[in-house]
């Protein structure tokens, strides 16, 4: 990491908003490859942030500040969504769980790190999900669930994808209740145990052309 990153790496970490946004737009200033520059910066944050996770107490409010704070420095420098390099994923809850804590929590860690996030929000029917997913031309739908009445749901999404053509789509399940059962109970390619371990999964996925 550039050294002159630090700053904008620590008070990401901090969850400082605010001071993120004035020293992304500092970074941006000195005219060398600014957005890049700032895009290597949320990277090691959301990175360290994941490592921290992995090695010490899972603090979920650390989590949720640091990814508000990416989130903003990602607005400021890609207002338009050019920032988003690394292939689209749809987001949802499925219908019946109203829990989406964690969904959002996911949602931040991945816009900071470069994927364009379509949630669909909660209590969401899967057909819904598919849609999207076939819409937006995405590389993977990632369902949460606090609930495990949810599973039957869960198992329809990958026959509803390929029903539509959509077979490469992967299909990632996290939350409380799905992260306890085994990607073929579910009938996933892959169940995360948090928001960055799903982050890591898909990192090693090849963008579908948008």
């Amino acid at each position: 990491m550039d050294g002159a990153l630090d700053k904008l790496v620590t008070l990401l970490l901090e969850g400082d908003a605010q001071a993120s946004l004035v020293e992304g737009r500092r970074v941006r200033a000195t005219g060398q490859d600014g957005p890049r520059l700032v895009v290597a910066a949320l990277e090691a944050a959301m990175d360290r942030m994941g490592a921290k996770c992995t090695t010490e107490q899972f603090n979920l409010l650390e989590i949720m500040l640091t990814g508000r704070a990416a989130m903003a420095v990602v607005r400021d420098t890609f207002p338009d969504g050019v920032g988003a390099t690394r292939g689209t994923v749809v987001i949802g809850t499925p219908q019946g769980d109203v829990h989406d804590l964690g969904k959002n929590v996911t949602k931040m860690v991945l816009a900071a790190k470069g994927f364009r996030v379509i949630d669909c929000g909660k209590d969401c029917p899967v057909t819904e999900m598919v849609d999207a997913a076939q819409r937006e031309g995405a590389l993977a739908v990632l369902v949460s669930g606090l609930i495990s009445p949810v599973i039957p749901l869960v198992r329809q999404l990958r026959e509803l994808l390929r029903s539509r053509g959509l077979g490469p789509v992967k299909v990632v399940a996290g939350g409380a209740a799905l992260k306890q059962c085994a990607a073929a109970t579910l009938n996933v390619d892959y169940v995360a145990q948090d928001a960055f371990d799903g982050a890591r999964f898909l990192e090693g996925l090849d963008a579908v052309p948008q």
